[in-house]
């Protein structure tokens, strides 16, 4: 007896087998502990312990603002590399990809000038059509840079915080929701409204601009797989926001 011919059109694959529920959990665990929002907390209580506190005569202490800004910035960072190791990845792999970083430097470059747009588009369409959202009179950050060593300090501090810190934390995240929390839409969505929730000390019309940074940063680093270039646009924006203050402290 012959065998029977092949089908042509063999069945379908079985579909992948769904997420397991404890995988899901484990991973918005580790989102919740890397939002920033417990580490600050914890950080802030024990500056506080040690006799650094947050205001000063009804200012941001600059010790303060420092102090957790850079202690926040070391812990976050140990903890992403400690997890990404927990699973078995590689946090190059993870956060930098297979790009050149040297590329990756260039790529940032001109994205500073998108950053800056926009900003200047949010905050020129809140004050002409949405001014109630501008909560904030006078940005509270630019009363701490009260000299030029404030102005050196806060510089190292956007540096290490916010274009290395952030965009490392961003890009964890993003991974984390790419692989067992809705997709990467979703990881957009939820980190740009915890960045902007973040800076509502700023005023509403700064959360909402920030918001939408994050996203754009966030989009990024989708697209390529390395959070060097939004590191570069982070960095560039924050040290031009400085030079700012400065220039309109002496205006």
């Amino acid at each position: 007896m012959l065998p029977e011919p092949s089908p042509t059109n063999p069945e379908p694959a079985p579909p992948p087998p769904p997420v397991p529920t404890l995988n899901r959990v484990i991973a918005f665990l580790e989102v919740v502990i890397c939002s920033d929002f417990l580490t600050q907390i914890a950080l802030g209580g024990t500056l506080s312990v040690f006799g650094i506190k947050p205001y000063l005569q009804g200012r941001l202490s600059v010790a303060y603002v420092v102090g957790l800004s850079l202690a926040d910035s070391i812990l976050l960072v140990a903890l992403i590399l400690i997890l990404l190791h927990a699973h078995g990845e590689r946090p190059r792999d993870v956060l930098f990809g297979r790009r050149p970083l040297i590329n990756e430097m260039v790529a940032g470059a001109p994205m500073v000038l998108i950053a800056l747009s926009i900003a200047l588009t949010v905050m020129v369409a809140v004050r002409r059509f949405l001014p109630s959202l501008h909560t904030v009179p006078d940005n509270p950050l630019q009363e701490l840079l009260q000299s030029p060593r404030d102005a050196w300090l806060f510089a190292f501090v956007v540096l290490v915080a916010g274009g290395i810190r952030e965009e490392i934390q961003r890009a964890f995240l993003l991974h984390r929701f790419e692989r067992w929390l809705g997709g990467g839409t979703v990881g957009i969505i939820c980190t740009s409204v915890a960045f902007g929730a973040g800076h509502l000390l700023q005023g509403a019309d700064a959360a909402l601009a920030t918001g939408l940074l994050g996203a754009f940063w966030g989009i990024v680093y989708l697209r390529r797989r390395s959070c060097v270039a939004p590191m570069v646009s982070h960095a560039g924006f924050d040290l031009i926001q400085i030079l700012q203050f400065l220039v309109a402290r002496r205006v």
